[in-house]
C-alpha cells in the first residue's frame, strides 16, 4: 500500500485474492481453491487467516521493490565482466561460463554470463542479429562449367535387389543429367569408376562440384596411393572444350 492508500497488485495477486475472497465469504470451499490456485489447504486456510487479519495488503507479495536473495554482486560482476573482456571477448556465454570456472574460480549461471556479456556489447542475443542475407549462386552460362557430382543412398529396385547408391552427374548450366551410375556404396573408386565413364562420353568438364563428403577428401593420415586417390578428386581439371 502505498501513500495514497491504494494497494497495487498483479493480475496473479488479484486473482489470488478473489479465491480466496471466496472462500472467507464460504462461497468456496477449501478443497476448490486449493486445486484452483495450485495450493494445499493449509495454505488457503493461511491466507484466508492474513486476509481477515490484514485485509487485502495481506495477499500482496512481501518481496516487492526489494532487491532478490540471489542477485549478483557488483564486485563478483565487474571481475566477472572484466575477464571475459580480456580473455574471452571473442567467446560465447557458454564456453565463457565454462573458462570463469575452470580457470578463475567464478561460478556463475549460463544466463548470467549471457547477460552480464549482452550488457557489456559482448554477445549479441540471436533474436537481436541481423538476418543473414545469402547471395544467390546464378547458373554458370555454358555446359560443363561445373558439373555438380553427388550420391544417393537408396533401395532404387525394391525388393528385387539389395540397397544401393546412384551417383548423378548434373549439369549446372542446363540442369542436364549427364550421367547415372548405379554402385553398391559410395566411395572414391566408385567416383573414379563413374567419372571415367563420365570423361568418355562427355568429355573434360571446366571443374566437378561435389560436397564435403569424406570421400572427396582425406579424413585422417594417409600414405602413398591412398592419399593420391583421396585427393585426387578434388583437384580441379584444367579448363577445355567439351566433345560433344
Amino acid at each position: 500500500m502505498n501513500a495514497t492508500g491504494t494497494i497495487t497488485m498483479t493480475m496473479r495477486e488479484l486473482d489470488r485474492y478473489k479465491v480466496i475472497q471466496d472462500v472467507a465469504d464460504g462461497m468456496l470451499k477449501l478443497w476448490r481453491a486449493a486445486e484452483r490456485l495450485g495450493l494445499t489447504t493449509r495454505q488457503i486456510r493461511r491466507l484466508v487467516g492474513r486476509l481477515r487479519d490484514l485485509g487485502a495488503p495481506g495477499l500482496v507479495s512481501g518481496r516487492r521493490s526489494k532487491p532478490s536473495n540471489n542477485r549478483l554482486d557488483a564486485v563478483t560482476a565487474d571481475r566477472a565482466i572484466s575477464i571475459i573482456r580480456e580473455r574471452y571477448a571473442d567467446f560465447g556465454p557458454t564456453l565463457a561460463c565454462e573458462k570463469l570456472y575452470e580457470c578463475h574460480g567464478i561460478r556463475l549461471a549460463k544466463e548470467t554470463v549471457r547477460g552480464l556479456m549482452t550488457a557489456a556489447g559482448l554477445w549479441i542475443p540471436r533474436r537481436q542479429r541481423p538476418p543473414k542475407l545469402h547471395q544467390p549462386r546464378n547458373r554458370r552460362a555454358c555446359l560443363g562449367e561445373p558439373v555438380q557430382i553427388d550420391g544417393s543412398d537408396h533401395r532404387w529396385f525394391e525388393d528385387r535387389a539389395p540397397a544401393c547408391t546412384l551417383l548423378v552427374y548434373v549439369d549446372d548450366a542446363t540442369s542436364r543429367l549427364m550421367a547415372l551410375h548405379f554402385t553398391a556404396t559410395e566411395s572414391t573408386f566408385s567416383y573414379f569408376e563413374a567419372t571415367r565413364a563420365y570423361v568418355e562420353l562427355h568429355g573434360k568438364p571446366m571443374a566437378f562440384y561435389s560436397d564435403r563428403a569424406s570421400v572427396f577428401r582425406p579424413t585422417h593420415t594417409q600414405t602413398g596411393d591412398r592419399l593420391a586417390v583421396s585427393t585426387a578428386m578434388t583437384t580441379r581439371p584444367t579448363p577445355s572444350k567439351i566433345s560433344a
